[in-house]
Formats: C-alpha cells, sequence, structure tokens
C-alpha cells in the first residue's frame, strides 16, 4: 500500500513480475519510498537526518521497529544485503539541507547509492551473485537519473539546488550521459547467461520508464523545468506490458 500511494509506477512493475520475487520487491520499494522521505519530514535538517540515522541504526542492528521492518527483515534473511541499504540512507543527507552538490563525482554517487546500489540489493536477494553487478549498477543509474529529473522541478520548489550546471544543453547532455548507462546496463544483461537474466528479469521491469524520460530530457531539456517528462498512462502500461513479455 505503501509503494502503490507513494509510487505507482514501480508499484505495477512489481505487480508484473512473478509472485514468488514480490516480497522482496515491495520491501526494497517501501524502503525506498521511507528514506526518501524522510529527509522532508521535518524542516529542521538535524531532525530530518536524525530520522535517516535511525534506519541506519535499526539496518545495522537487524531489528527494524516499523511497519515494513517484518518484511524488509525477511527480504535481508533472502539475501538482500545490508549494506547497500546503508548507503542509500547515507546518501539521502543530501536532501536533508539545501546545499547543492559539491562537484560532479558527489552529483555521480548520489544517484549511484539512491538508485544503483538499491536495485543490485534486489537483484541480489533474488539469488542473483556479484556477476550482474556491472548491469544493475548502469541500469540503476540511468532509472535514478530519469528520476531524479523529474523531481528538479518540487526540489527547486523547496529551496534545494539540484544540479551543478542547470543550463539546457548541460541537462540534455546529462541526460545524454543516463541513456549512455542504460546502454551499457543492457549490454552488460546481455553477456549474462540465460539462467542470470531470467532471475534478473523481475528487477528489470523497474526502470522501464527511464529510456523515454531521459529520450524527452535530451531532445528537449525545458520538459525538466516544466515537469513533462512523464510519459502517459497508456505509454507506461505499454511500456510495461512489452518489458514484461521480452524474452530474457
Amino acid at each position: 500500500e505503501r509503494v502503490q500511494r507513494a509510487d505507482p509506477m514501480r508499484f505495477a512493475a512489481i505487480m508484473a513480475a512473478p509472485a514468488p520475487a514480490r516480497p522482496v520487491l515491495f520491501a526494497l520499494a517501501a524502503y525506498n519510498v521511507e528514506i526518501a522521505r524522510a529527509p522532508w519530514a521535518s524542516a529542521e535538517p538535524m531532525v530530518a537526518e536524525m530520522r535517516l540515522q535511525w534506519w541506519i541504526d535499526a539496518l545495522e542492528r537487524g531489528q527494524i521497529p516499523h511497519e515494513i521492518g517484518p518484511a524488509l527483515e525477511s527480504a535481508i534473511a533472502a539475501g538482500v544485503p545490508v549494506a547497500p541499504l546503508v548507503e542509500a540512507a547515507e546518501a539521502r543527507r543530501w536532501d536533508c539541507w539545501s546545499e547543492p552538490f559539491s562537484d560532479q563525482t558527489a552529483f555521480e554517487s548520489y544517484i549511484d547509492a539512491t538508485s544503483g546500489g538499491v536495485l543490485m540489493a534486489a537483484a541480489q536477494g533474488l539469488g542473483v551473485g556479484a556477476e550482474a553487478a556491472p548491469a544493475m549498477r548502469s541500469a540503476g543509474w540511468g532509472a535514478g537519473l530519469a528520476q531524479f529529473l523529474c523531481a528538479i522541478p518540487e526540489l527547486e520548489a523547496r529551496g534545494r539546488v539540484p544540479l551543478l550546471d542547470g543550463r539546457p544543453e548541460a541537462v540534455s547532455a546529462l541526460a545524454r550521459q543516463g541513456l549512455a548507462r542504460l546502454a551499457d546496463a543492457e549490454h552488460a544483461r546481455k553477456a549474462l547467461d540465460v539462467d542470470t537474466r531470467e532471475r534478473l528479469a523481475p528487477v528489470w521491469l523497474q526502470p522501464h520508464t527511464a529510456p523515454g524520460i531521459l529520450k524527452r530530457a535530451a531532445a528537449n531539456p525545458v520538459r525538466v523545468a516544466q515537469s513533462a517528462l512523464m510519459p502517459s498512462e497508456f505509454a507506461r502500461r505499454a511500456g510495461l506490458l512489452f518489458a514484461a513479455l521480452r524474452r530474457p
């Protein structure tokens, strides 16, 4: 229910996955919702950071006294590594403050930690080994960038400085970088054996809207400020159906 309310596209992608994979995927998606929400729960940055620290401490203890705690603990018991989840919460500290990213490396690390690492953790929870890391990290980075570009108007409205360079040509170049990461991910995925690709398939559904979002941003970066990057409902459903029907 939390995922459905906060991230309906991810909810739809998880529901399109085989039923045995859904508990892990929903647990991680719900966790992502919680840590993404935590920095905005208070106008005081230090109070917001304390909320993130609560999640970090709970994960490191292995006891998560929260409504999603049992599901998350079960996902960890199934093989989801704790370290990427902690890294994602640590990276969200940036959301608590109004300072811009210190440099491009800091920005790219934020995208990787909040999206790439979590996607890889989901794959590991489904029994996929380290051989899939290049594919999942790149796919997660491209998907995370797409989500970040969609969030820019809201971030700016909240007083944040999301981009180091907001010129249209720089935004277009950034979107093309995301598309290149997605292409790298697909190339790495195809190099995996069929069994691994089949186990990755439920996770691979989640970034299905990212290519379209990044293509729109690359072609017309003004759409970022206009909140006009998201596909239509029909396009989202058609894209998800196509992704679900693709052979591994």
